[in-house]
This record gives structure tokens, C-alpha cells and sequence, in this order.
């Protein structure tokens, strides 16, 4: 049988049959979790001075507590597809929830690196979780014609997260007086920053009960009854009984998935399709969006701003970056998927080639780097296109074409792979960033970055295949 994403909705959706009020619900729902991916990724960005203070930890140091989240990420990206074929979808989404929850309790409370560190790692296993089977998800019980636009949501609820976390962790440091300030009961308010996540958390696991389970999954399950039961909702009577049998007949058709499947049958090397699945794993992290999103305080108090302007600024790249979704969204269905990462690549050399500039002029006072009013102002403006220029392109297209790209028998497969690229090109990079920043410089470290913007333009020219209005059985390696 297929993976998490194996099949589509009928490409009805100008039919009057679609129940278009359902569908929404079942996508608002299930990018709850895209939410808590990007809360649980953002909400570290402005505990660093607070983690640093309570574990007394190097630069490398302060680099592994941030980044144990995304090593639980490429863990539970990679085993969530082949959970979610045994147990269901949404049982794996709820053990994500819960798995949030757990994570949220321990980070706040915990009083040894060691203890942060395998608290972040569980919330990780969630967000690698919901990272796949959000989008697979929706793929199952979306139309195809506008499955690009539906599937972006989930770029634009992870941006909201991340936003939601700023502007937490910025009312809580306000309130305060500072985030290593004591907040309430006694405690820091960094650790309050944790803490506060229980509560969409527990709105993802109460929510998931009112969304069904994925009608695939339920064929798979041979419960054709309730799948066809979905189904009748979601596109009428009498597409959702064509849609079960069809279902069927692909799974008759189907041997069981198996890893060998991503390995070209004659000549034994990895197919041309799975390369592009991780030419765009690993190229959206090594442009080095997440450095914003996890250390955007840090650099931005190290250039000379106070921490209270840096976590508005943070605010403001949200803002920005939901604003980029929206547009990547209105036009991922019209023009396509290629042409936005070829306009991102782009943008992104020139915003980065723009920071690494401003950095090179910045002059060490009292120990720290400042820049001038006006270069500060030209790097603020350049860090704010980047971000925009990503979330135009990069950050959404990505997830959409990992889940629509790969053929039927080897999706399960090749986005477990991809994501676990994803994730762990995640880690990599920024765990590294304290080092690379402390050691080479903000210099060096943007012009790697804007190198690698640089690249992935020539790559997605030369790998990549636009997906726009193809059906998912459709897909060829």
C-alpha cells in the first residue's frame, strides 16, 4: 500500500457535491499541528540568556540544547509515515499532541541541560510527526485541483506558530522586566515561555476528536463502510462510493512498500525523483531560514539592539512571513510550483549577500558588535525581504511538492527520507550557527548561506519537475 500520502481526492471541486464547510473544518484541524510545529520550534527564540544562565552553557553548548528538538524532529518525521499506516493518522497526530504537552511541562521545569535536552527531543518526535502527516493528511480528502492551495495552509499555520511564540515570549519578557526575570510562583519567565505552550496543545488533541480518520487509511484497514462513510461527506454519495473502489483497485494493484522502492529497478541507483525530494529537503534549511527563527534575539542583541526591540523585530518577521504565505498561496495553483522557488532562490542571494555586507561593517564595542543607524536599518530591511522571499517560496512549495511529488508506492517511503534529510539539515545548521558565528564570524556564516541560495537556484533548474494540476497517481519517478 501506498504512504501517509498515497492518494488524493477526486478533482471535483466545482462540483456542488463538495462539502467544501467539512473540508475546511478537517483542514483547520489538522494544521493545528503545523501550528505546534512552529510554536514548539519558535518558542526557543528568546530563552537562549535564560538557558545560558540556568545551565551555564558554552556557545556549542547553547548550540545542542537548541537544536535536541530537531534530531527528535527527523525521528519522528521518519517513523510517522510508517505509524500512521499501522495505527491511522489521527491516532498518530493525537500521540503528537500529547507528546507536545509532555515536552511543554518538562522544558519549563527543567533543572539540568540533560533534562532540556530530552524534554525538546520528545517535543521534537511530535513536530517531525505533524510536519508529515498534516499535509498527508490533507492531500487524502482535498481535491486536486486546489491541493496546493490547501496544503500551504500548513505553511502559513507554522509561521503563525512561530509568531504566536514571539509574541508570547515578548509579553512575558515585558511583563517581567526581562526573560531571566522571575515572572510568576517564582519561576523565570523563559521557563513560563515553555510552559505556556500546554494550552494549544491541549486545543490540537481535544480538536483531533471531531475530524474523522483518513479514508485511505480505513480501505487499507478493509472498514470500507466507514471509509465510504467519509467519503459521502466530504464529495457526495455517489463520489465517495466510486472513490472507495478506486482506493481498492490501487491497493490490489500496489505491492507493499518497501525502501528498495526508491532505487531504480535496472540500474539499482537512487531514482532521479528522490534526489529532487532531497535537493529541496536539504536546501531549505541550508539557506539558513532557521537561524532567524531560533536565534533572531540573539543576533539581533549582538548588532547593538536591546532585547525588547529584538523580540518586536522577531514579531514583525511573523507578520511578514504570513503575509509572503498568503501571496504564495493565491498563486502556487496559477503559476506554479518551480517558478516561486526560482524567485525565492534569487531573492534570498541577494537579501543574504546584503546581511553578510551589512555584518562586515559592524564595529566591536565594549566587546560586542554594533552597527551604524543607517547599516542597522539596511540589514533590518534585508533581513525582513529574506524572510519574505522564503516564506514566498521555499517555505511553503517545499512541504507541497514533498507531498504530491513522488509516485504512489514510494511516497510512504521517499518523504521518510526526505523528511529525515530535512530534519537533520535542520539540526546541522543550527547547531552549528553559535559556532560558525563565534568562531568565522556573521560574515562568513551569511555568505555561506547566500551561497546556498545561490546553488538551489541552478539545482531546482536543473532536478526539479513542476507538479501544478497533476493528479497524485499521476506521478512518475
Amino acid at each position: 500500500m501506498a504512504g501517509p500520502t498515497g492518494g488524493s481526492g477526486p478533482d471535483i471541486a466545482g462540483s456542488d457535491r463538495v462539502n467544501m464547510a467539512f473540508i475546511a473544518l478537517i483542514v483547520a484541524v489538522a494544521t493545528i499541528g503545523g501550528f505546534m510545529f512552529g510554536y514548539d520550534s519558535g518558542v526557543i527564540n528568546g530563552t537562549q540568556d535564560g538557558l545560558e544562565a540556568a545551565f551555564n552553557l558554552s556557545a556549542l553548548g547553547t548550540g545542542f540544547n537548541v537544536g535536541a528538538i530537531l534530531l527528535g524532529c527527523a525521528f519522528g518525521a521518519f517513523a510517522a509515515g510508517r505509524l500512521a499506516d499501522a495505527i491511522g493518522r489521527r491516532t498518530v497526530m493525537q500521540i503528537a499532541a500529547v507528546l507536545f504537552i509532555i515536552s511543554a511541562v518538562w522544558a519549563g521545569a527543567a533543572d539540568t541541560s540533560a533534562h532540556f535536552i530530552i524534554a525538546r527531543f520528545i517535543g521534537g518526535l511530535g513536530v517531525g510527526a505533524a510536519s508529515v502527516l498534516s499535509p498527508a493528511y490533507i492531500s487524502e480528502v482535498t481535491p486536486a485541483s486546489i491541493r496546493g492551495r490547501l496544503s500551504s495552509v500548513q505553511q502559513i499555520m507554522i509561521i503563525t506558530g512561530l509568531t504566536g511564540a514571539f509574541l508570547a515570549n515578548y509579553i512575558l519578557a515585558a511583563t517581567a522586566g526581562g526573560s531571566t526575570a522571575e515572572f510568576w510562583m517564582g519561576y523565570p519567565a523563559w521557563r513560563w515561555m515553555f510552559w505556556l505552550q500546554v494550552i494549544p496543545a491541549a486545543i490540537y488533541l481535544l480538536a483531533l476528536l471531531v475530524i474523522p480518520e483518513s479514508p485511505r487509511y480505513l480501505v487499507v484497514k478493509k472498514k470500507d463502510a466507514q471509509a465510504e462513510a467519509v467519503l459521502t461527506k466530504l464529495f457526495g454519495a455517489g463520489a465517495g462510493g466510486r472513490k472507495v473502489q478506486e482506493i481498492r483497485a490501487s491497493l490490489a494493484a500496489d505491492h507493499k512498500p518497501k525502501f528498495s522502492d526508491l532505487l531504480d529497478p535496472v540500474t539499482k541507483k537512487v531514482r532521479p525523483i528522490v534526489w529532487a525530494g532531497l535537493i529541496l529537503a536539504v536546501f531549505q534549511q541550508l539557506v539558513g531560514i532557521n537561524i532567524v527563527f531560533y536565534y533572531g534575539a540573539v543576533l539581533w542583541q549582538s548588532v547593538g539592539f536591546s532585547e525588547n526591540d529584538a523580540l518586536q523585530i522577531n514579531i514583525l518577521s511573523g507578520v511578514l512571513s504570513i503575509a509572503a504565505c498568503l501571496a504564495a498561496i493565491g498563486l502556487i495553483d496559477r503559476i506554479g510550483r518551480k517558478p516561486l522557488l526560482l524567485i525565492g532562490s534569487a531573492g534570498m542571494f541577494v537579501t543574504l549577500s546584503v546581511m553578510a555586507w551589512c555584518f562586515s561593517r559592524a564595529a566591536l564595542v565594549d566587546g560586542s558588535l554594533h552597527l551604524d543607524d543607517t547599516t542597522g536599518l539596511i540589514a533590518l530591511i534585508a533581513a525582513n525581504a529574506y524572510v519574505v522571499f522564503f516564506n514566498f517560496s521555499w517555505g511553503p512549495v517545499m512541504w507541497v511538492m514533498l507531498g504530491e511529488m513522488f509516485p504512489n508506492q514510494m511516497r510512504g517511503s521517499a518523504l521518510a527520507v526526505a523528511g529525515f534529510a530535512q530534519w537533520i539539515a535542520n539540526f546541522g545548521i543550527s547547531v552549528s550557527f553559535p559556532a560558525m558565528a563565534a568562531g568565522l564570524g556573521l560574515v562568513v556564516t551569511y555568505g555561506f548561506y547566500a551561497v546556498s541560495a545561490l546553488i538551489s537556484f541552478f539545482l531546482v533548474q536543473a532536478w526539479l519537475k513542476e507538479t501544478r494540476g497533476r493528479e497524485l497517481e499521476d506521478m512518475t519517478g
